[in-house]
């Protein structure tokens, strides 16, 4: 992903190492997504004791992404458990069917979270999964592979030590696959290159695109609950009122002109208080 990624952090400063973080928490939310069928929103929380206590990355069922960090003063380049600490990966499921909803929670584990990502698949769902993340400030790239209980065609289902090794080769390819090939190689390239030996079918993609869920009118309705001589008071006292979205960073400004205008049009007009 390039496009998503930097439209993402169009007005996000973070350090470089929060927002190699990020990235990579970008990237293995779609990769979760993916891996489901459901119509939502897949939440993916960081929550440590480390430099970065909070961390919360979202895909929907059609790829729509965001994601926020906080962090506390970074000055050197720390590593995955400096930034994280001892914490948790909480991975959320918000689906209009309910029965497709769900919550899993692991602990940080490893020394990346590609690692905790394995740790969590194999202890919330017993699947073996190798998972590679890279990011850069201008590319997210991410790669997932797992073994499927009783995937495979009949004849290999019929030899399990065919099947083992199988898994036991794409394990292998996984292993050897270096964040510089996960940047820069073409897609299909990359997976002749490491599975050009058996057949590999290749789907056609989906776009992602960042989408934030904050818009002027949400921050003009939250202004409008805070009440009329509320917003007038913080016009008082610093000439504007200015709202920033806690996910994508973006600022919404208020004029002592738009505030008084955030009342009126919320106010029933005389026309239609008659009708």
């Amino acid at each position: 992903m390039s496009r998503a990624w930097l439209d993402l952090r169009e007005h996000q400063d973070y350090p470089p190492a929060v927002q190699a973080l990020l990235g990579e928490a970008v990237g293995a939310v779609v990769l979760l997504a993916a891996t489901l069928k459901f119509n939502g929103t897949l939440t993916l929380q960081l929550q440590g004791k480390g430099l970065v206590n909070l961390l919360v990355a979202q895909c929907t069922h059609d790829f729509r992404v965001r994601a926020m960090a906080r962090h506390e003063p970074i000055e050197a380049e720390p590593g995955f458990r400096s930034l994280t600490g001892e914490g948790q990966i909480v991975v959320t499921v918000e689906a209009t069917d309910r029965a497709s909803s769900y919550q899993g929670i692991v602990p940080i584990a490893g020394d990346s979270l590609a690692e905790t990502l394995e740790a969590y698949f194999y202890q919330s769902e017993q699947l073996p999964t190798r998972v590679r993340l890279a990011s850069t400030p201008g590319v997210v790239s991410g790669m997932l592979v797992q073994r499927i209980p009783g995937e495979g065609g009949k004849q290999v289902s019929a030899d399990p030590a065919a099947l083992e090794a199988a898994w036991m080769k794409t394990d292998h390819a996984m292993l050897g696959l270096s964040p510089r090939e996960l940047l820069e190689d073409d897609v299909e390239s990359r997976l002749v290159h490491m599975f050009g030996a058996d057949e590999v079918r290749v789907f056609s993609g989906h776009d992602v695109k960042f989408e934030c869920r904050c818009s002027r009118e949400r921050v003009a309705n939250v202004l409008r609950s805070l009440g009329q001589d509320e917003v007038r008071s913080v016009i008082a006292e610093q000439g504007a009122v200015s709202v920033t979205c806690e996910f994508c960073q973006k600022p919404y400004r208020f004029d002592p002109i738009d505030a008084e205008q955030l009342f009126t049009d919320a106010a029933p007009k005389g026309s239609d208080a008659i009708n």
